[in-house]
């Protein structure tokens, strides 16, 4: 699809996705998030072993969805799935992308920018950055992710205190307290990002898939359990055991598994 909110490219085995409206500090539209989801599924693919998520511009990462299109009902646009719908799908998304999502966070990340940010397996922050959530004192919150996850990097106490109070946090309070893994000036965050980039596409991609789905085992119960199993159930795929089954099958006979198995 053409992308008007966004920009996606990709290089080397790293796909970078941008929100590309910094006039309005990269908050989205019903178009954005739809673009979003379109981009997160190109990085499925096996020759992208790195995704950057990043907004454009020097002033903000994302702060969430643009309140000048939300009217009574929720957000308006032109398409049909509600924009808080689709922001849970992006956050989904990037959760259960098999391999590893870096936020890229070059200012403010408040609000639903600040879920996606907690959502991504690692945040790099410039040292400007500014961090928090902003649901009760715009009439909105996040029912899942972006406190399961919140809770979970920082502690119930804090977590509820983000929520609740509606703070914002510079990039160095939010290193302290686990929000982010690294905090570089400016003019260094796309020689940071790059090296973590570089570091992640030497290790093996099927470990890290394997690991990323390890994590969602632990937190998401049923749902986490699902993917690290159909990732092993790929690898078994793999193997001439399994092949047997097939095999067996489409030729009518008894499989045998354990001749397959021992060789």
């Amino acid at each position: 699809m053409e992308y008007k909110d966004i920009i996606y490219e990709e290089k080397d085995g790293v796909a970078r996705i941008t929100i590309n409206r910094p006039s309005r500090l990269n908050a989205c539209t019903q178009r954005t998030v739809y673009e979003l989801i379109d981009a997160f599924s190109r990085c499925m693919k096996e020759e992208i072993g790195v995704v950057v998520f990043t907004g454009a511009g020097e002033k903000a990462f994302c702060v969430g969805g643009d309140q000048g299109t939300r009217e009574l009902g929720g957000y308006k646009g032109e398409y049909e799935v509600p924009l808080e719908v689709g922001w849970q799908e992006v956050t989904h998304l990037i959760r259960v992308l098999p391999k590893p999502v870096i936020a890229r966070v070059n200012g403010y990340a408040i609000g639903g920018g600040h879920v996606w940010h907690v959502a991504c397996d690692l945040s790099i922050a410039a040292e400007h950055a500014r961090f928090g959530q902003a649901g009760p004192r715009v009439g909105s919150f996040d029912p899942g992710y972006g406190t399961g996850d919140l809770m979970r990097a920082v502690g119930i106490k804090r977590a509820k205190e983000i929520w609740y109070l509606c703070r914002q946090y510079t990039a160095q309070q939010a290193l302290e307290m686990g929000l982010v893994n690294a905090v570089v000036p400016m003019e260094k965050l796309d020689e940071e990002v790059e090296k973590w980039c570089q570091e992640l596409l030497e290790k093996s991609p099927t470990a890290l898939k394997m690991l990323k789905y390890s994590f969602l085992a632990e937190t998401d119960g049923t749902t986490g359990a699902t993917y690290l199993g159909v990732s092993g159930l790929s690898l078994y795929y793999g193997t001439e055991e399994a092949l047997e089954g097939r095999n067996a099958f489409m030729e009518k006979r008894k499989p045998e598994f354990r001749k397959k198995k021992k060789r």
